[in-house]
């Protein structure tokens, strides 16, 4: 992208702006919050500098699995209203992110990965290669799903060989 912002970061202050003038608390608290974090990784490293798409794209989802996580946890301690304050925000973070695979679409994305990386190797993946398998896997699937899913679909197809 040439200059400029973000895409996704621009919409993300432009649904903001819109948030303030509809004055909806809980959309207007999880975008200020989804900023502050991208905010937060902009200035992280050696120099402050804009977040591409991509980036912005892997804060909001870490973000999106930190709210199902305390949800979760809410949840199970009997914190409901905590609960559903959590399932809220996840679910305006899940706005920005690209669907989620259904687990045959997972299923069929990891068989063809480990078919290429058994083509590249010249003999089929086992645990050991996990690592390069997931790596090809994880590039495809493209914050599509989680990296927990996607590990746990490949370990059950180098296990069943």
């Amino acid at each position: 992208m040439m200059g400029g912002m973000a895409e996704l970061k621009q919409r993300l202050r432009e649904d903001l702006t819109a948030a303030i003038r509809a004055r909806d608390e809980p959309v207007l608290a999880t975008i200020r919050m989804a900023l502050a974090a991208i905010s937060v990784e902009e200035v992280s490293g050696e120099a402050a500098r804009e977040l591409s798409d991509d980036e912005v794209l892997r804060v909001l989802t870490r973000e999106a699995k930190k709210r199902r996580e305390a949800a979760e946890a809410f949840a199970a301690a009997g914190r409901v209203v905590m609960a559903e304050r959590e399932r809220l925000e996840g679910e305006v973070l899940a706005r920005y992110l690209p669907a989620q695979l259904a687990d045959t679409q997972l299923r069929a994305i990891a068989r063809e990965v480990v078919d290429e990386v058994a083509a590249t190797l010249g003999v089929r993946p086992g645990q050991r290669q996990m690592g390069q398998v997931m790596k090809v896997a994880t590039a495809r699937v493209a914050g599509r799903a989680e990296g927990a899913r996607v590990a746990k679909v490949i370990r059950e197809l180098l296990q069943s060989g």
